[in-house]
């Protein structure tokens, strides 16, 4: 029971500190942003020191810094140029450092396009309504999945990476992530609904991508949280592993299929 309410309080406390986040926008959204992808690729790349590799950690937190400055000051610099710069940085250590194999690069360059990449997607929706739906899809999945795979579920959906996961649960998800999007559309007059709605079934496919794949890697590097900044929930990557990919496909979607 103690561990159950330490767990809500901390979810509620990270809920309102989301929605302040997000509606205040701007340089406040974007420094919240930098903080959690930081914090997010510092666990990741502690995940690849459980399997010995040996990712140049610096580089990582430079390039989630460097997108930060490009949302601040885009005529600093552009996306094209940091990854360039990242990318001739990384094979010019590859040669003068002795301690440094390609292994080490490629999980370098993974956790700057898993972690800072992925999460920045979400500033790209700032002042937008859609920004909220990056959120409602993601824990929306992860929440009526939750509840419909405990009372439903009975087959397995990936039992050998995660045997408590359920087909029925993760149709249970979809459905829940629908429901959600289709109340927030009606409320905030958001047309048309059947685009909504598409949107609300590929975040919420991605959304669970999004959980199977942090369990994979944690599975790999033989973890069973990414850290424990959040009590009861573990680290930044347990909590926002959905929200990596349902940032990147709510904005992508609203730019090509609704707007």
């Amino acid at each position: 029971m103690k561990e159950l309410i330490i767990r809500s309080i901390s979810g509620l406390i990270g809920v309102i500190l989301l929605i302040l986040i997000a509606s205040k926008g701007g340089l406040v959204l974007n420094t919240g942003v930098l903080f959690i992808s930081i914090v997010g690729i510092y666990e990741f790349y502690n995940a690849m020191n459980k399997k010995e590799f040996k990712p140049i950690r610096a580089l990582g937190y430079i390039f989630a810094l460097g997108l930060f400055l490009i949302n601040i000051k885009p005529s600093l610099m552009s996306l094209d140029f940091l990854i360039f710069i990242s990318t001739i940085i990384m094979l010019f250590l590859l040669i003068v450092r002795k301690d440094l194999n390609i292994i080490d690069i490629g999980m370098t360059l993974l956790g700057m396009l898993y972690v800072p990449f992925l999460m920045f997607h979400i500033t790209y929706l700032d002042k937008s309504i859609y920004i909220w739906l990056i959120f409602i899809t993601a824990w929306g999945t992860d929440t009526f999945a939750y509840i419909v795979g405990n009372l439903f579920g009975k087959k397995k959906l990936c039992p050998k990476l995660s045997p408590n996961k359920t087909i029925e649960g993760s149709i249970g998800g979809i459905l829940g992530s629908i429901l959600l999007t289709t109340i927030f559309s009606k409320y905030f007059y958001l047309t048309p609904l059947w685009k909504n709605i598409l949107l609300s079934i590929i975040a919420s496919i991605m959304a669970q991508i999004g959980d199977l794949t942090a369990s994979k890697i944690k599975r790999e590097t033989g973890i069973k949280d990414y850290g424990y900044i959040m009590p009861g929930h573990g680290g930044i990557l347990d909590r926002f592993d959905s929200i990596l990919f349902t940032a990147p496909v709510v904005y992508y979607c609203v730019k090509y299929l609704i707007l």
